[in-house]
């Protein structure tokens, strides 16, 4: 019951997860390549980062409610079915506006970009994405739990296989 429940929670927040990932998967598209504020955030935080975390958190959210419909039902934390997929959205976007929000403090702490900053690189996008999320719905305290301890773990273990991949420059 106990590993039912943590699946479920990370499947919960499978769009703000993957949109957190993508941006970094598609830094070599040629579209929408300018920084956000490149000032106070780095030239790193583009605008096409943005788009690409906010479609993909609204594409996997529709992904689920479409596998919801279809029967797979074992982890669902809400009836997908009668959620809009702006939920899917808001994660996305809450995603990458958490990370964001932790570049501009990083910044201001005179942290390189692509450096390592923990914990709150690990916290940011799930902070982000749960904020947001909760304009249309609050899960219960154990789901939002569970997604605050499990993150910074997976985080951790997702930037190492990116570093053996050669995705990522630092190895936490």
């Amino acid at each position: 019951m106990f590993w039912l429940t943590v699946i479920s929670a990370l499947y919960f927040f499978l769009p703000a997860y993957l949109a957190n990932m993508f941006p970094s998967l598609a830094k070599n598209l040629p579209f929408l390549n300018y920084p956000v504020w490149e000032k106070r955030l780095g030239k790193n935080k583009t605008w096409r980062g943005v788009l690409i975390a906010t479609l993909t958190g609204g594409l996997i959210f529709w992904l689920q409610q479409l596998a919801y419909n279809k029967g797979f039902t074992a982890w669902a934390v809400i009836d997908y079915s009668g959620f809009s997929i702006a939920l899917g959205f808001l994660m996305g976007f809450g995603a990458i506006f958490g990370d964001l929000v932790e570049s501009y403090y990083k910044r201001k702490a005179d942290i390189i970009p692509g450096k390592p900053w923990v914990p709150f690189d690990q916290l940011d996008f799930v902070i982000g994405g749960l904020a947001l999320s909760f304009f249309v719905y609050v899960p219960k305290a154990s789901i939002v739990l569970i997604i605050i301890l499990a993150s910074p773990l997976l985080h951790i273990l997702f930037n190492r296989i990116g570093y053996w991949l050669k995705l990522q420059k630092n190895k936490l």
